[in-house]
């Protein structure tokens, strides 16, 4: 095999968790001819760049402009003439035998991307860890897209012109797009790949993380919406549905009840909605047929998650569709 690899970690202010994910890296089973190791940070304030430069990466400082992941991975492969490129973010662990078994999928030359299974590295640390460490689980094969940790052919990523530097979230759908649209396909294969450390605690940091994920529905299914490759479209117009449904109803069940004097409206709703989430229960199950709690919860999250996305599309289109900042909600770790 004389394939080289080049390992592009972006991050900020990961601190211990980037260590860990560097070291994962160099105990990795390597079936390349060379690897390299580039680490792109985006402006932290913590001590990430020495912990990188001490692990014999690369360094690439972000001192200016947006602190995007989109702009942490291009400025990564763009310095590097590698074959192949594994991106990973600062927050995970590398599956010591993804890099070997996602190699064989690249035999078919349309492959352009293979990902594996990422999961949660501590998901009993707290509840929000615990239910969305199914948000991870996807059905292997041909998908439209895949995460931020992926392997990559370096010269299809040159051909589409890398991710999009004006997204905030999202660039990897985005990118995913563009690259189906010119006939390649995006593999996801069944076997380990990151864990991954949310490090999530509160619910302020579930909203915020949901307000993001709005925020690139609307921004991606705008600009996709006249395309070859439409992204997000029908998903947007339905979250903004959604959404508004579950404000509205539990509003007008309060406001009937007030009115009737009786509980019955609010009750009703409340049936509604408990059965809202036991038909969702059935279509996920698969996901952890074990742990009918956790699927459970799973099921509330997927519809709750949906009234902070829907005000993550409202943020974008007061905005006008203009330039955001990064919306983070993870602390550092020092």
């Amino acid at each position: 095999m004389n394939q080289r690899l080049a390992v592009v970690v972006i991050g900020r202010n990961e601190g211990e968790r980037l260590t860990r994910c560097l070291r994962s890296i160099h105990e990795m089973k390597n079936p390349f001819a060379a690897m390299e190791v580039i680490y792109v940070d985006s402006a932290s304030s913590d001590d990430s760049v020495s912990r990188a430069s001490k692990a014999g990466a690369r360094v690439i400082s972000l001192s200016s402009g947006p602190s995007t992941a989109a702009r942490g991975r291009n400025a990564g492969w763009r310095a590097t003439d590698a074959d192949m490129v594994l991106f990973l973010d600062g927050d995970t662990i590398l599956d010591p035998d993804f890099a070997a078994n996602a190699l064989a999928a690249f035999a078919e030359p349309e492959v352009a991307v293979v990902w594996g299974h990422r999961r949660e590295l501590a998901p009993q640390a707290s509840l929000y860890n615990r239910v969305l460490d199914l948000d991870w689980i996807y059905r292997p094969g041909i998908t439209e897209f895949c995460g931020g940790d992926a392997l990559m052919r370096r010269a299809v990523l040159a051909e589409v012109g890398g991710y999009d530097e004006q997204l905030i979230a999202g660039e990897e759908p985005e990118m995913c797009g563009r690259m189906r649209a010119r006939g390649y396909r995006i593999m996801h294969i069944d076997c380990a790949m990151t864990s991954h450390d949310l490090a999530m605690t509160t619910w302020q940091q579930y909203w915020k993380r949901a307000t993001r994920a709005g925020f690139a529905y609307a921004s991606i299914s705008k600009r996709s919406r006249n395309t070859s490759q439409p992204l997000w479209v029908s998903d947007s117009r339905r979250n903004l549905v959604h959404g508004s449904i579950l404000i509205g109803l539990p509003i007008l069940g309060v406001v009937a009840s007030a009115i009737e004097h009786s509980v019955i409206p609010v009750s009703v709703v409340a049936l509604a909605l408990l059965l809202l989430v036991v038909r969702t229960m059935r279509r996920v199950s698969w996901k952890s047929p074990d742990d009918g709690v956790t699927v459970f919860l799973y099921s509330v999250h997927s519809h709750l998650q949906q009234v902070p996305i829907m005000f993550g599309q409202i943020k974008f289109f007061c905005d006008r569709g203009g330039a955001h900042g990064l919306i983070e909600y993870k602390d550092a770790v020092r």
